[in-house]
């Protein structure tokens, strides 16, 4: 399948995957090869993405959607990391 994860500024990932598991508000839940479309919010956590070559792309997010269609996965997050920024700068000015 084909996976996407954007954030507002760039994309951190694209390419195939054979697993992608992410932190479903309702809670956490794994995504496979011809999953049944889907939309569900995220919560904060950890997106983990498994290659066909069998390495592991981890992010950890504070929160985002993701949609899955004809074998595709389209992840819009927030990273925790950007967050935190957002927040500090907001707090310095």
């Amino acid at each position: 399948m084909h996976v996407t994860v954007l954030t507002p500024e760039k994309t951190l990932y694209e390419g195939e995957a054979t697993v992608v598991s992410v932190p479903g508000s309702e809670g956490n839940f794994t995504i496979l090869d011809r999953h049944a479309p889907l939309v569900s919010a995220l919560s904060e956590g950890q997106v983990r993405i498994k290659t066909p070559d069998g390495n592991s792309v981890t992010y950890a997010v504070e929160r985002g959607f993701v949609e899955v269609l004809h074998n595709k996965v389209a992840l819009l997050v927030i990273p925790k990391e950007e967050q935190q920024s957002d927040s500090d700068t907001a707090a310095d000015s």
